[in-house]
């Protein structure tokens, strides 16, 4: 039987709840509407467009909860964290997604996803022999996609239009 979407949210707010019941931390309205926000979010997203969207929508959300709760969900392992060589960190739900990695290209900052091979295993018994609590793993390729490739660049690697 596959899980609705629904069923899944569900289940992650209750691993959630589980989660911050172990921690001694309590569930505050802000702990929620971060959470739905959160889980009403596909993609990739900030922990300041999250912020954005709380404030816009007029939730009674400070940013320093923002960031306080996605530190929680991280911990969880509800969602996972990327920094794609960008000053923010990025993050995306994993409960409806395949294990993963990105390339990210130079020029345009267009993402490929691509799947993950399981090749953390070759590490986790060296980390946990080490008293490391692996939470998760993540692998990156910068360079520059076809697109881009296709396209002249001036010698910054910015690029040009043809005819222009």
């Amino acid at each position: 039987m596959v899980k609705t979407n629904t069923q899944m949210v569900h289940h992650e707010r209750a691993k959630f709840l589980r989660f911050l019941a172990q921690a001694g931390l309590r569930k505050s309205p802000g702990r929620e509407f971060v959470f739905f926000q959160v889980m009403g979010t596909h993609g990739h997203f900030t922990a300041e467009e999250l912020a954005k969207v709380c404030s816009e929508k007029k939730l009674n959300v400070s940013r320093a909860t923002v960031y306080r709760v996605l530190r929680d969900l991280l911990e969880a392992g509800i969602i996972r964290e990327t920094a794609f060589g960008d000053k923010h960190h990025h993050f995306e739900h994993v409960y409806d997604e395949k294990p993963h990695h990105h390339a990210q290209c130079v020029r345009c900052h267009r993402f490929i996803e691509f799947p993950d091979r399981k090749e953390d295993k070759i590490y986790h018994p060296y980390l946990e022999k080490q008293g490391f609590k692996i939470l998760g793993h993540e692998m990156h390729f910068y360079g520059i996609c076809k697109k881009c490739t296709l396209m002249p660049s001036t010698p910054l690697g910015r690029q040009t239009k043809r005819g222009l």
